[in-house]
């Protein structure tokens, strides 16, 4: 079926409930989940300590710079 084929009732098909379940049935562990978040947390902090130094050090570099 072409694109110019399809009808407004197949643009507008939702996927069953069962699509949505779990396939495996394992759940969810929610401290993985917040460890997980933690983790992207701290890897961001980190990522902004280094642009931070970057941004000093480039600073005094200039600052040494323009005193001699």
């Amino acid at each position: 079926m072409s694109g110019e084929q399809i009808t407004h009732k197949e643009l507008n098909k939702t996927p069953s409930m069962s699509s949505y379940s779990n396939s495996n049935g394992k759940r969810v562990n929610i401290n993985n989940l917040l460890r997980n978040i933690r983790d992207e947390k701290s890897k961001e902090k980190k990522e902004n300590y280094v642009f931070l130094g970057l941004v000093v050090s480039v600073l005094a570099v200039t600052g040494i710079i323009a005193s001699l």
